[in-house]
């Protein structure tokens, strides 16, 4: 634990009223008639008793200001223990469907309950985010259109809410994989990172949008872009969406050659989750193949200290004030 300053440089203008006083030319005082009196010179002689002392204590309190002043400018922090982060550099978006079909309620939790997909996509991605550390996370979630919920981050905490908070066809009924693969495509293209990583979870077949998975996927290779694709769902299950690409009533319109496709040409891997400990061996699988482990750097916890300096000199200005105005009142 110590104090340290985002802003050192600041105390290079210490020096600046000296400076000033040494070099500037003195403020020129108005003229105006002048007053005879008898006893000038002895007045004269007494006023220059004592008035180099008493005119450098009158600047003291000013010195004190200014230098308190300085001391807030230069950000002072309390910094607390140490902690370790790991760092990869990699970037990794999470791309997710929510369209109508992710409402079906084929799987099951721990104590056999039935949950939608959507849910048990959201418990699970949970954990994922949450084993994730040192990685910069994005989400993205489609329907008819993607939408970016969450820019790539280190902040993991704010990227799992989001993903807490998606709700089936918020973003239509249909599903546009080619669109949401360019939209992540998009938002990583210009990124320094040296390992740029996709995970496409989708539960049906793309029947939307302008760009089509094979052309996206071209698209994600050119530039270095790796994608996981993920199936979801039961196809003996029926579901009530007829756009279901992994239930029994949109068998017709089954893309697992299109997921496999994606992967395989930007150098991923595809995966089928048939159940909620399918989906877990998933994104365990995908720690393995995208290991999060790295060199570790010392973060620390970062108190702002500037107000106290700050308050000091504005308490003393006021003091001076009062000090300076108390003759006045006295021969008021």
């Amino acid at each position: 634990m110590m104090i340290d300053f985002l802003w050192p440089w600041m105390f290079l203008l210490l020096p600046l009223p000296l400076l000033a006083r040494r070099w500037l030319p003195p403020a020129e005082t108005p003229g105006g008639a002048a007053l005879r009196i008898p006893f000038f010179r002895l007045l004269q002689r007494l006023s220059h008793r004592g008035t180099k002392g008493g005119r450098e204590r009158g600047l003291l309190p000013a010195w004190i200001i200014w230098c308190l002043l300085i001391f807030a400018t230069a950000q002072p922090v309390w910094l607390g223990d140490p902690g370790r982060l790991p760092t990869t550099g990699r970037d990794l978006m999470l791309v997710i469907d929510i369209s109508g079909s992710m409402g079906q309620m084929d799987f099951y939790t721990d104590d056999q309950q039935q949950i939608d997909r959507l849910s048990i996509v959201k418990r699970v991605a949970g954990r994922f985010i949450d084993q994730r550390q040192g990685d910069r996370l994005g989400l993205i979630l489609f329907g008819d259109k993607p939408y970016l919920r969450a820019p790539l981050t280190v902040d993991h905490t704010t990227v799992k809410q989001l993903l807490d908070e998606a709700e089936v066809t918020l973003a239509g009924e249909y599903t546009a994989i080619g669109d949401a693969i360019g939209l992540a495509v998009k938002r990583m293209r210009r990124l320094p990172a040296d390992s740029r990583v996709m995970v496409l979870l989708t539960d049906g077949a793309n029947n939307a949008g302008s760009l089509g998975p094979q052309q996206a996927a071209m698209l994600a290779s050119a530039l270095g872009v790796r994608i996981y694709t993920v199936g979801i769902g039961r196809q003996d299950v029926v579901a009530p969406n007829p756009y279901g690409a992994w239930s029994s009533e949109g068998l017709a319109n089954f893309e697992r050659e299109v997921l496999e496709d994606i992967a395989r040409m930007t150098g991923g891997a595809y995966f089928h989750a048939l159940d909620a400990a399918g989906l877990e061996a998933v994104y365990r699988q995908l720690d393995e193949l995208e290991p999060s482990l790295g060199r570790e750097t010392r973060t620390y916890l970062a108190t702002p200290l500037y107000l106290w300096p700050l308050g000091l000199a504005l308490l003393l200005s006021l003091v001076v004030i009062l000090r300076s105005r108390r003759p006045w009142q006295g021969t008021a």
